[in-house]
């Protein structure tokens, strides 16, 4: 990218000396008795006002100082106006661009002086300070314009770094609550199994064992699980396709899971299971998930049933348990406003443009009921 902006400056500079020598060479035939006729010594400083653009970008005080200095030279002397003005125009826009409108002022500034002794020495330029007006045009417009174009292009930056920013506190965000379902699913399911493999240790060890097997199994399932969400993080193809992200092709296997872990769970599926964008796969089988995992936390009956409807453009996920009484912990299944269960779940699901409710049904049952578009058939 530098060598090409290097490149097009060369060009550039190159073109306004062509330009310069060729306009004013033309213009040299004109009848105007106050302007000092071009010569050697005329191209000479139009080719110096112009070969400095090459490092315009490097250095553009050392451009601007340069060009200014050999337009200078070439008013003061008497030569005709022409497109010798434009790398002067073009070396302000340059400093203005490309450094902070403070500095690039105070440079801009210092070199004025230097355009406006022609109009004490040409007799071709408007007497006195009425030439001042013109001659800032060239200065003033420039600068602004190069102000403007860096002003613009540093708004734009920030915009798009505040927009990775986002991005990346979304990704965060993503996978705490990826890592919170995942695990907190896998520890309420050990942690009940531990119960019950510590209860029966010295009464039934043979059904303690089977406690044991499960908790095995379970933590095996919760590190893969966890190891694929990760993988999937770092983008790492190879790897992810080791173990498979879950979605609600997984469904069983989960009611299995939970099943060993002590939840009797009944899965029924309404109209014609199809794919699904794998987002929304994986966000139903995530709310599935947390509110399994929160009837195995809080409901003392620890049965759920689940209920997967697919509609014309949506897929719609419930999840419902007896609760005790509504004002009992096991009716309410959620956890502190600002945690990663109910809360996490809605986030999920309103970013994939869905719905999520939870509350106490007509039934009297703690129901979780996720709605998330699909787009419409696939």
């Amino acid at each position: 990218m530098r060598t090409r902006s290097q490149l097009g400056d060369v060009a550039l500079a190159l073109a306004l000396v062509t330009v310069g020598i060729a306009v004013t060479s033309t213009s040299d035939g004109w009848d105007v008795d106050f302007d000092r006729p071009i010569d050697g010594a005329g191209y000479a400083l139009i080719v110096a006002a112009g070969v400095p653009l090459i490092v315009r970008r490097r250095w553009p005080e050392f451009v601007l100082v340069a060009v200014a200095g050999a337009l200078s030279s070439y008013l003061i002397v008497g030569y005709p106006y022409g497109p010798v003005f434009f790398p002067f125009f073009m070396a302000v826009y340059t400093l203005a661009r490309h450094r902070p409108p403070a500095r690039a002022a105070l440079v801009t500034a210092a070199v004025v002086p230097l355009l406006l002794i022609h109009l004490f020495t040409n007799s071709a330029a408007i007497p006195g300070f009425g030439g001042v007006i013109p001659a800032s045009a060239w200065v003033i417009v420039p600068f602004a314009l190069g102000v403007t174009v860096r002003l613009t292009r540093e708004a734009a930056a920030r915009e798009r770094a505040d927009t990775l920013r986002q991005h990346l506190d979304d990704e965060r965000l993503r996978v705490a609550q990826e890592v919170h379902d995942v695990v907190g699913h896998g520890l309420a399911a050990i942690k009940m199994q531990s119960d019950v493999a510590l209860h029966l240790l010295s009464k039934k060890p043979e059904h303690a064992e089977t406690a044991l097997r499960t908790i095995s199994r379970t933590s095996s399932d919760a590190l893969a699980e966890l190891r694929a969400t990760l993988t999937v993080v770092r983008r790492s193809d190879a790897e992810a396709g080791r173990s498979p992200v879950p979605g609600l092709d997984r469904l069983d296997e989960l009611r299995q899971r939970m099943s060993d872990a002590g939840v009797d769970v009944e899965v029924e599926t309404v109209g014609d299971a199809r794919p699904v964008p794998d987002a929304v796969s994986l966000a139903a089988y995530r709310v599935v998930q947390e509110a399994l995992t929160n009837v195995l936390k809080h409901s003392e009956s620890k049965v759920a049933t689940v209920r997967v409807a697919y509609k014309t453009d949506a897929v719609v996920m419930t999840v419902s348990n007896p609760v005790r009484s509504v004002a009992g912990p096991s009716a309410v299944g959620d956890e502190v406003a600002d945690g990663l269960g109910i809360p996490g779940m809605r986030r999920r699901v309103t970013s994939l443009g869905g719905e999520l409710t939870a509350g106490v049904n007509r039934e009297g049952r703690f129901e979780v009921r996720a709605s998330i578009p699909t787009g419409g058939e696939l």
